[in-house]
């Protein structure tokens, strides 16, 4: 199977249409995002370049657990490349119909996760454990521990050169407030990504990546119809962005967000 029909069937995971049927969902939300700002290029010298990112992400809940997935399409230098990841949660909470956490863990369940990237033909999988905690304040707040399984095809194939695995912790969630009458949210997420080698014998240092976004509903001021336009920005800091340890971005990108 090539790249591109493993970047089209996550799509697919992204948008949920591997989870139950609509009718069997609990809630759903998907949206359509845009951003752009000036990002760093790895292994280029330091150069940046002006970049337009459009998102399609997908979340939703059901019976047994949740899905989340996104897939982004980017251009910069006049390049236009894909990537995309989904992860499914099976909730052990949901599936015994009781409590299944301690002290601020109010939930744990079972996580299954794919990365995959067109251009540099990357593909992951992040089997491990989500721990739900219970933050006052938060639509969510959830802590993922998972593995970093690697199975790219590597340079011999025209791709990222194959790594060894590793593993992740992610610390994502949502918190909603309001100034005044004008409601906003502090979303996103940070990931920690430990070191391994590659099929060279390289080390890959370990990267930290944040992508915490502020978002102000706009569509709720102009026509009264909240949670569905939001403008805003997103902070990314990545530590070693892509493995160059010559690279940590710090970069502003300007925000709009259509929630369909």
């Amino acid at each position: 199977m090539s790249r591109l029909a493993h970047l089209r069937l996550l799509s697919i995971a992204a948008l949920g249409l591997i989870a139950p049927s609509a009718q069997a969902l609990d809630w759903s939300t998907t949206e359509l995002q845009w951003q752009r700002g000036r990002l760093d290029l790895p292994y280029s010298a330091n150069a940046s370049a002006q970049t337009s990112v459009w998102t399609l992400q997908h979340a939703d809940g059901w019976k047994y657990g949740d899905n989340f997935g996104f897939i982004d399409f980017s251009r910069g230098h006049g390049e236009l490349d894909a990537y995309g990841e989904y992860y499914g949660n099976f909730s052990l909470g949901k599936i015994r119909g009781a409590k299944t956490g301690w002290g601020p863990v109010k939930d744990i369940g079972l996580l299954v996760g794919v990365n995959a990237a067109e251009d540099a033909k990357v593909l992951k999988y992040l089997p491990g454990v989500r721990l739900s905690l219970d933050a006052p304040g938060f639509a969510f707040l959830n802590l993922d521990i998972t593995a970093y399984i690697d199975d790219s095809r590597g340079v011999r194939h025209g791709g990222a050169p194959k790594e060894g695995n590793s593993w992740m912790l992610d610390l994502n969630g949502a918190r909603p407030f309001k100034l005044g009458k004008a409601s906003f949210s502090i979303e996103g997420h940070v990931e920690y990504v430990a070191s391994r080698r590659n099929e060279f014998g390289q080390r890959t240092p370990a990267h930290v990546l944040a992508q915490p976004q502020i978002r102000y509903d706009l569509g709720e001021q102009l026509w009264g119809r909240p949670n569905q336009l939001f403008v805003g920005v997103e902070y990314q800091y990545w530590r070693n962005k892509l493995g160059d340890a010559d690279t940590d971005e710090s970069a502003v990108q300007a925000l709009v967000v259509w929630r369909l």
